[in-house]
């Protein structure tokens, strides 16, 4: 009963937390992007990252909160295979989103002789069409799932059970072995990216280090722009779901590979799932300090407002 409670309270937690954390991300950042003298590229993908890490919650942080918090059956064999659908594709999409958000980041540092520079996105709305892609193909990737799952209302005791409140049935192996080395090419594939990009803006972090050493002035030494900590901020994110993903990983494997059920093991690896749409936030708010940012903004706004009316 103590393990039950802690699931519960775990769940919740996770699914709450990281929604509001989320709602908040992309609401400070669509004032900035409205308010702002500028659109910068990495606004527009940060909305969109918290907007998929929302849709990864409510897909899969609601029902196993609803699950775990005893409620059975309360998904039909149509709302299963959405929920189910949604989950795969939210988290292809993160993938892709966390990769271009990186590289973005890693073009936008690049020194002007650098041949990356120009790639630079002339606007922020010239990335709009790699949001297309990304859900179009991870759309596809997870075309399969829609035949494979079925909601545990049909009480069909034979079939795999995947989740607490959908099963997942026996996929056709024809299917499942063209699908799977996709999924796992797109994984290498921007994972690759978002390494490269990961390691090019250390190097390039490194070298504004070791210039700003060279400098007397202490007030220099300490200053660092708002590029290149925006740079940081990524590769904190960066990080963040290098860890989540490959721990992810792992417990998967180990799981497929155990012979005897583990039911604590499992309820980890269910939280780790969650864990990068729930934590990615908090790494954002922090670094970037955009509650104080956003709050001080809307106050200054208000501030002006009174005094347009005090005038008049």
């Amino acid at each position: 009963m103590f393990l039950r409670f802690i699931k519960q309270i775990v769940f919740l937690f996770m699914t709450v937390f990281g929604t509001l954390g989320n709602i908040s991300v992309s609401v400070n950042y669509m004032f900035i992007w409205c308010g702002g003298p500028e659109q910068k590229p990495i606004h527009l993908i940060l909305i969109h990252l918290a907007f998929t890490n929302i849709i990864m919650l409510f897909a899969k942080g609601l029902p196993k909160t609803m699950a775990a918090f005893g409620l059975r059956n309360f998904l039909d064999d149509i709302e299963c295979k959405i929920v189910i659908y949604l989950q795969r594709v939210s988290r292809g999409v993160s993938i892709c989103t966390s990769s271009l958000l990186t590289v973005v980041q890693a073009i936008i540092i690049s020194p002007r002789a650098s041949g990356w520079r120009r790639l630079r996105p002339q606007s922020a709305w010239h990335i709009l069409p790699f949001f297309s892609f990304f859900w179009t193909l991870n759309a596809l990737l997870a075309m399969n799932l829609i035949q494979s799952i079925t909601s545990t209302s049909l009480n069909i005791s034979q079939f795999k059970n995947d989740d607490n409140y959908c099963y997942l049935l026996l996929e056709n192996q024809k299917i499942k072995w063209i699908v799977l080395p996709l999924m796992v090419l797109r994984d290498a594939v921007f994972q690759g990216a978002m390494g490269g990009a990961s390691v090019y803006m250390v190097h390039l972090l490194h070298k504004h280090h070791q210039h700003v050493l060279h400098l007397q002035n202490s007030k220099l030494l300490y200053r660092t722009p708002p590029e290149l900590r925006a740079a940081q901020s990524v590769l904190l994110l960066m990080l963040c779901f290098v860890f989540f993903y490959w721990t992810d990983c792992a417990f998967s494997l180990f799981l497929s590979l155990s012979l005897e059920k583990k039911t604590l093991m499992e309820n980890i690896q269910k939280f780790i799932t969650l864990g990068y749409a729930t934590f990615s936030p908090v790494v954002l708010i922090h670094r970037e300090g955009l509650l104080t940012e956003c709050w001080h903004a809307q106050w200054e706004k208000f501030r002006k407002y009174l005094f347009y009316f005090s005038i008049k």
